[in-house]
């Protein structure tokens, strides 16, 4: 089984089961910004970690098996529940959220058309916070290649939750980083126009 028949088989067994859901991560990454290897899908769900009972009989139903030893004491601490597909060997980690920003997120989704199915992934905007929430090397980088991809980003909505982290969280500084990225991101697209 490939990613894309695993993202739908995935995609079509929340919504059958009403659990609102969008791809975040490096799959997001591959359908609004630079190509990159990545052997894993992260879903983020419109459901708090009271619903895992639910989320774990439809693992079960998807023939997938957890990756940690005690999945619901893992999921309690961390609000993910990784599990794995046999057949592809491909990992699935499931994020327990039902914060407003969330739910807001999954319902700004952009549903992309996969075989039979439109498979719900987060926008461009939420992928861009999601990265720089994640703050890595390499979303930093992910988000330089979107923004690079969609030069016409909602900047004002993405500032706007930054912000908002920033106010939540003392010594953050989520809106500078975002910032940074813009003007960087300006500076080589204006680059690259030069020697076009």
């Amino acid at each position: 089984m490939n990613v894309i028949s695993l993202l739908v088989k995935v995609g079509r067994a929340l919504e059958d089961a009403s659990i609102p859901y969008m791809v975040i991560g490096g799959q997001a990454v591959l359908v609004h910004g630079e190509p990159r290897l990545t052997t894993d899908i992260d879903i983020t769900l419109g459901v708090g970690i009271d619903r895992f009972n639910d989320i774990f009989r439809l693992t079960k139903k998807l023939e997938f098996l957890p990756v940690p030893r005690n999945p619901e004491s893992f999921a309690q601490k961390t609000f993910v529940f990784p599990a794995k597909d046999e057949e592809s060997g491909l990992r699935v980690d499931f994020i327990f959220s039902s914060t407003p920003y969330e739910i807001g997120a999954i319902r700004r989704g952009k549903r992309i058309k996969m075989g039979r199915m439109e498979v719900n992934f987060a926008s461009v905007e939420d992928l861009v916070i999601h990265k720089i929430f994640a703050g890595r090397a390499i979303d930093i980088e992910d988000v330089k290649g979107v923004l690079l991809k969609n030069p016409n980003v909602d900047k004002r909505y993405i500032q706007r939750w930054l912000k908002e982290f920033d106010r939540a969280v003392e010594g953050s500084e989520l809106l500078k980083i975002f910032q940074k990225i813009v003007k960087e991101s300006l500076l080589q697209s204006l680059r690259g126009k030069k020697f076009e």
